[in-house]
């Protein structure tokens, strides 16, 4: 049974690293809004690297943001989370591939293999918790200047990439409790399959010589009859 739940928490941690990939260069972070615009000519979707402006016709045009100190705090921490994320999600996938019981990787140490696939694990939640706050900060942001009545700039509304970043947050978060459950499996298992090597105490009796068998009287006087006194002289 230990097998299938690393087998599944390592999917989930690899499923999961691969949508925050995908989000991250995602352009649809965040989408103008068309709230109370009857005439809509054109839409604006931004992420943490540029913004963007679409019309009518198809047409769009992408800028990148000329200056790193110039955004806001929480779109640099954005940044800063989600490569922390990824970085701690390919150390996850490579630990877990080292990890996993069905792997020829150091198969005759499974304590070393546990312990690989429950750093594994737990390097996924961290990954996952760091990609939950960037993208839940960013979308909280773009609510509080939604629900501003006294914001002058441009209202956004949530794109379509944080949920699949929620989802793969998730996916990484439940992939490493997956790992870190299936080694305490793993280690009750093994208890369970422990073989005692009983060896039974010697006894008195046992221990002790067989006394010699003490010959009798009879033979001893026989034997000289069985020769005659000549072989003795």
């Amino acid at each position: 049974m230990s097998v299938i739940l690393e087998t599944i928490g390592f999917f989930f941690g690899v499923i999961g690293s691969t949508m925050l990939g995908i989000t991250l260069f995602n352009a649809n972070w965040r989408v103008s809004s068309v709230d109370g615009n009857v005439i809509t000519t054109s839409t604006l979707f931004e992420n943490l690297w540029m913004s963007c402006a679409t019309d009518s016709t198809g047409v769009y045009n992408c800028r990148e943001f000329p200056s790193l100190l110039a955004l806001s705090g929480y779109l640099q921490a954005s940044r800063a989370l989600m490569i922390t994320s990824l970085v701690f999600g390919f150390f996850s996938c490579l630990l877990g591939m080292i990890g996993l019981q069905c792997t020829k990787v150091a198969e005759d140490n499974p304590v070393v293999k546990g312990k690989l696939a429950t750093a594994a694990g737990a390097i996924s939640i961290f990954g996952g918790l760091c990609a939950g706050i960037a993208v839940s900060w960013y979308a909280f942001n773009i609510t509080k200047d939604f629900f501003n009545p006294l914001y002058p700039g441009t209202k956004y509304e949530i794109g379509p990439a944080l949920y699949l970043g929620w989802s793969g947050a998730l996916l990484d978060i439940v992939g490493g409790a997956i790992l870190c459950c299936s080694y305490k499996t793993q280690v009750s298992a093994a208890k369970n399959k422990y073989t005692y090597n009983y060896r039974a105490p010697m006894t008195v009796s046992s221990a002790k010589a067989a006394p010699q068998a003490t010959l009798p009287r009879y033979e001893s006087s026989n034997s000289i009859c069985k020769y005659g006194k000549n072989a003795y002289v």
